[in-house]
């Protein structure tokens, strides 16, 4: 299993998200770049970036940092937030991601994804699926759609998308809901990047059981409840 630093960026500061508010705010570093350079030297493989001021206005804001921390990693980043046209996620790509994460828009209008891979190569892109008792949410959480997380992913899946990252909002409030990841999991052809609520060693070892390829992982690491550099080293020996 790997685990995947996450980095929450707003007002070109990289922050930390409160549980029990996605809008919620702490500033972790100033400097993103120095903060992508501590997880790369952690071991991290990859990191995922959200672009949290792009999240709120839809479409890319922190451009600048984003273009920063690529050239300043040797892994790759992902990159979401805000990115609702192929022009948003053409430039993403252009300033160095390395795959663009699309949530809302796959939501809102699931044939754009359909389009999107007839231009850009699936590898490129990633559908973010948030969601609270199994339904789908768009717009930073705030909005509820009528799609159940499944059957969206399965519908992703015959439009030809390789991968899918979701996390379950009752367990960012909760803590791992095992059952919702297991389902999620169970979708053949696809790689699932599992998140929220892992908030110690022992939910990131009830990740782990579930045999998840990618868990994605913020606040915890912020906190020092979990070591980046120990959990990479405990899971490779376990692999």
């Amino acid at each position: 299993m790997d685990i995947v630093p996450s980095m929450h960026i707003r007002n070109g500061c990289c922050i930390k998200i409160q549980h029990d508010n996605y809008h919620a705010m702490e500033i972790f570093s100033s400097s993103p770049v120095k903060a992508a350079k501590y997880w790369e030297e952690q071991g991290a493989s990859t990191i995922h970036i959200v672009d949290m001021d792009g999240v709120l206005v839809g479409r890319l804001v922190n451009e600048d940092a984003i273009r920063s921390i690529a050239e300043a990693v040797s892994i790759p980043i992902q990159v979401g937030g805000g990115l609702r046209t192929i022009k948003d996620i053409e430039n993403v790509l252009r300033l160095g991601a390395d795959s663009a994460v699309i949530g809302t828009k796959a939501v809102e209008k699931p044939l754009f994804i359909r389009d999107l891979l007839q231009v850009l190569p699936a590898e490129k892109i990633i559908v973010s699926i948030d969601a609270i008792n199994g339904m789908v949410t768009t717009d930073g959480w705030a909005k509820l759609s009528s799609f159940n997380s499944v059957n969206m992913a399965r519908t992703m899946r015959s439009y030809g998308v390789h991968r899918i990252a979701y996390t379950d909002i009752d367990s960012v409030l909760n803590g791992p809901n095992i059952e919702h990841m297991e389902e999620m999991l169970s979708i053949s052809g696809i790689e699932v990047m599992v998140a929220g609520g892992i908030s110690s060693k022992k939910e990131l070892e009830m990740i782990n059981s579930i045999h998840a390829p990618k868990v994605i992982v913020g606040k915890a690491l912020y906190d020092g409840s979990i070591s980046l550099k120990d959990a990479l080293e405990t899971y490779a020996n376990n692999s």
